[in-house]
């Protein structure tokens, strides 16, 4: 395994972490697997493991604790998040100082620990003043419930303003995001890499083979596999258009002539940027975790990265003008 620091903060994260948000618990047999998958994620390395109190209503994070509980506190990283409705009441969701105060002791309790390395805000909330949010965030920092704060989804000005109430009330800092970012979504290349270069903040992208359309298991012709995520879930649907599908077959060929598949190769392409401090990979059982680590071992090319570039139009942002 190979480790980056997160931002400019001295923790050190797996370049390959493990996600909760389609852990399937459904029955004893799916909990059995994917224990044995997250366990085995830690014996080849992975000490990044991420969740959110609205993953399967608390029972992703209720099975991450009771799973990773026999395992040393002090080489995980745990994760989760705060903002969905955890409830049916008027302050059981959101950002206020209430909601968050209450579901950081909730989450703690579901994952048997009693701090979590990395909190995250899993949405923006336009209802609370985001100086209560940020006030309340540093505040978990002194309590010890939290040891780096961060946000999922925000915008570069969202996390701007932060940075500025972070600087006026001197609070502890805004040490990571958790955005979506794969060769299909790179918006973040356009400002909010260079934000968070510039405040020392980690990035730990979510969703780094796009729902699944970059693995190669969905193919130009071929029926969708018996089971996968795309014969139920919209997100994905929506992405097999026939364009992307022709990416796909381009992408299939490149990796291939680097002797590996598409999912490392989209996995080491999303790892070409030292910005990137860790990806949120979803892993079901050993084979998918064991694909996921190749993507360690692969380098691609300058060459590859621009024929990427020229696949899906891409082009950072600039103004230009006159």
């Amino acid at each position: 395994m190979k480790y980056r620091n997160l931002g400019k903060s001295g923790l050190k994260v797996s370049e390959i972490a493990v996600g909760s948000w389609m852990t399937n618990v459904s029955d004893s047999e799916k909990q059995a697997q994917a224990a044995d998958t997250l366990k085995l994620a830690y014996e080849n390395g992975v000490n990044f493991f991420d969740c959110a109190d609205g993953y399967s209503r608390g029972a992703a994070e209720i099975f991450l604790g009771k799973t990773l509980k026999e395992l040393p506190r002090k080489d995980l990283v745990l994760s989760s998040k705060v903002f969905f409705p955890t409830g049916d009441g008027p302050n059981d969701r959101g950002l206020s100082r209430k909601h968050i105060m209450e579901s950081i002791d909730t989450s703690l309790q579901h994952m048997q620990t009693e701090y979590l390395d990395m909190y995250f805000c899993h949405r923006f909330d336009p209802t609370t003043p985001l100086a209560e949010t940020l006030q309340a965030l540093s505040d978990l920092v002194d309590q010890g419930k939290v040891l780096y704060y961060g946000v999922s989804e925000w915008t570069p000005v969202q996390v701007l303003e932060a940075q500025l109430i972070i600087q006026e009330r001197g609070l502890h800092p805004l040490s990571v995001i958790q955005p979506q970012y794969n060769m299909t979504d790179r918006y973040i290349e356009h400002e909010m890499m260079d934000v968070c270069e510039k405040f020392g903040i980690g990035i730990v992208p979510f969703s780094p083979l796009a729902q699944g359309l970059l693995t190669g298991k969905y193919r130009k012709g071929q029926a969708l596999p018996a089971g996968s995520r795309a014969t139920y879930q919209g997100q994905i649907k929506a992405l097999l258009t026939p364009q992307n599908l022709d990416r796909v077959e381009e992408l299939v060929n490149m990796a291939a002539e680097l002797n590996t598949d598409l999912a490392s190769f989209s996995l080491a392409w999303a790892l070409r940027d030292s910005r990137i401090s860790s990806l949120i990979t979803g892993a079901t059982n050993a084979q998918q975790l064991a694909n996921n680590l190749k993507a360690l071992d692969v380098t691609i090319p300058p060459e590859y990265l621009a024929r990427i570039d020229a696949l899906f139009g891409f082009e950072k942002f600039n103004r230009r003008i006159g």
